[in-house]
């Protein structure tokens, strides 16, 4: 199966209704592309202690770590907001770990914005 960017919003789409943001009310949910066509969604499971908060980025590398899975080309991310959700400073240096791959972000409307995680995150910590 072709992933193109519209699937792979519709697949971080697709699992919002799992997000679990009792605090914010702001549901994220995200797809991450493997190299060889794979894909791992991931929700944001907030805590009420904000800081241990796990964003969905963070969520879907994590299942792909476990998998065994190294190289991504693509990461989309959604939410019910108005704006694009774009990933925090922490998701980018995570991500950035794993390469300088494409970021897809939408929010409720069809419209969506694509970066590189280098366009995002120019000077990672290494």
């Amino acid at each position: 199966m072709d992933i193109d960017d519209h699937k792979l919003i519709a697949l971080a789409r697709e699992v919002l209704p799992f997000a679990y943001a009792p605090y914010s009310g702001y549901k994220v949910g995200a797809a991450l592309l493997t190299a060889e066509g794979r894909v791992f969604q991931g929700v944001n499971v907030e805590n009420i202690s904000y800081g241990l908060t796990i964003c969905a980025e963070r969520s879907a590398l994590t299942a792909a770590v476990t998998a065994g899975c190294r190289l991504f080309s693509a990461l989309a991310i959604a939410s019910e907001g108005e704006k694009e959700p774009l990933p925090c400073g922490a998701c980018l240096q995570v991500l950035r770990e794993f390469g300088n791959f494409r970021v897809i972000v939408a929010g409720k409307q069809n419209k969506f914005l694509t970066f590189t995680l280098g366009e995002l995150l120019p000077h990672p910590f290494v």
